[in-house]
């Protein structure tokens, strides 16, 4: 019997089967960095070593940090990325078009049964469809840029089952969040989590990608989805030239009953209400209506976790024919130019602005403290992003809140912590 994640190690290392506790050296399908984890320290180490990337077709470079470049050092970090690119000769260079954890799946280069590391902490993302991705530091991105290679143990795959369904303004995020004020930051202890049950298998992919994103605020090294017939809807919209799922037997895509060898946690969604992380800590969160009343200067509806199309759907429900506080200011950085493209489209991003709403760049931007939109000190900020550590936004005596872009919504027409449920149209 084998897990998921025990099937997509044992491809990678060669091994009839593997199990939790084993050492691997492992073939890595594919390599991600953005602009601030990847040439600029890729190409020192590289020099020093005297070496140059194994399979420049086996790395993503994606620019999302630095965007807009708006001084000497930005312009100057995104110069080096595209003359490095361009000596590296990767084809899979992507500037300036969203975040890197949606640009990946968008680009249909995330595929089921893979091995992925990427250069930054939210990389298992890329777990929502049914590959094994985690994140890496610099010196081991290096190693795996030169050889095509890693070494790693086995880990054990924990389970969670979600049952029921959403109810009205519930989203991925308050699932997240209500786990991690159940279990804290430490629940899977760098082991792998299997998200399952019901309620995922009826879940769009990007709701998907945020369970799978926010794995890292469980502690985990990577989230896994099985793939299904979704998963290979999205797949064959975006890369149809691409690996499909019936190149395996239906067996691999999933993990065999009773193989998980972690502990098995549980979710009943029937009775989960919408959920906000108090400062500073994800773990600090609990329903909204448990929450000390808190009143803000900054909503922000931005991440990964917390902008793609879905998001700012959610978002455009709550603030249609309102607007915003006049004591907060509500600022929005969609989570790719594609989705932003659609939300444009679809006047999703023409109702968040009659709201109020300022768009930023489709950028990491405010959720990684980058950019010149950083928290005062004086700031309370209600943000979609999947961290709230002390002076991650901006200055450290900045306060901020978690909680589902509706929510932040919610909070942005009354200014103050606010239950999105009746507000929905």
């Amino acid at each position: 019997m084998q897990t998921i994640v025990e099937k997509i190690l044992s491809r990678a290392s060669g091994a009839a089967a593997v199990k939790a506790g084993d050492y691997l050296t492992c073939s890595v399908d594919l390599a991600m960095v953005h602009d601030s984890s990847g040439p600029r320290r890729l190409a020192p180490k590289l020099a020093e070593l005297d070496m140059r990337l194994q399979d420049p077709d086996k790395l993503a470079v994606i620019t999302d940090h630095y965007v807009p470049a708006h001084d000497d050092a930005s312009r100057a970090i995104q110069q080096i990325t595209r003359d490095w690119v361009a000596a590296e000769g990767v084809s899979n260079y992507f500037p300036e078009i969203g975040i890197c954890h949606v640009v990946l799946p968008e680009q249909g280069l995330v595929q089921p049964g893979m091995l992925v590391v990427g250069g930054d902490s939210h990389s298992p993302t890329g777990g929502a469809f049914g590959a094994y991705m985690f994140g890496v530091g610099a010196t081991d991105m290096a190693a795996v840029a030169t050889t095509g290679q890693t070494w790693l143990k086995v880990p054990r795959t924990h389970l969670v089952d979600l049952q029921g369904e959403l109810g009205a303004q519930t989203f991925a995020k308050d699932i997240i969040l209500a786990l991690c004020g159940a279990h804290g930051m430490d629940m899977a202890g760098y082991e792998a989590l299997e998200f399952a049950g019901p309620a995922v298998s009826a879940m769009p992919m990007r709701a998907r990608m945020t369970l799978c994103n926010m794995s890292a605020e469980l502690g985990a090294q990577a989230g896994v989805i099985a793939p299904d017939d979704m998963t290979a809807e999205w797949l064959a919209s975006r890369a149809p030239d691409r690996v499909r799922l019936d190149d395996q037997p239906d067996s691999y895509w999933a993990s065999d009953a009773g193989s998980h060898d972690g502990r098995h946690f549980s979710l009943d969604l029937d009775t989960l209400v919408p959920q906000a992380a108090a400062p500073h800590s994800p773990a600090n969160a609990a329903a909204i209506t448990d929450h000390d009343d808190a009143a803000f200067s900054v909503a922000y509806i931005g991440a990964c976790t917390g902008a793609k199309l879905d998001d700012l759907r959610a978002a455009a429900g709550i603030l249609k024919r309102r607007k915003t506080a006049s004591s907060i200011r509500l600022l929005v950085a969609p989570a790719s130019r594609a989705d932003q493209d659609q939300a444009t489209c679809e006047g999703v991003m023409g109702i968040l602005e009659d709201a109020g709403a300022t768009v930023l760049p489709t950028a990491c931007g405010m959720c990684a403290g980058y950019g010149p939109n950083r928290l005062a000190a004086d700031d309370v900020c209600i943000s979609s992003t999947a961290r709230n550590f002390r002076g991650r936004m901006g200055a450290p005596g900045s306060r901020v809140w978690l909680a589902s872009p509706a929510s932040v919504a919610a909070a942005a027409v009354t200014g103050r912590l606010t239950d999105p449920r009746g507000m929905g149209n």
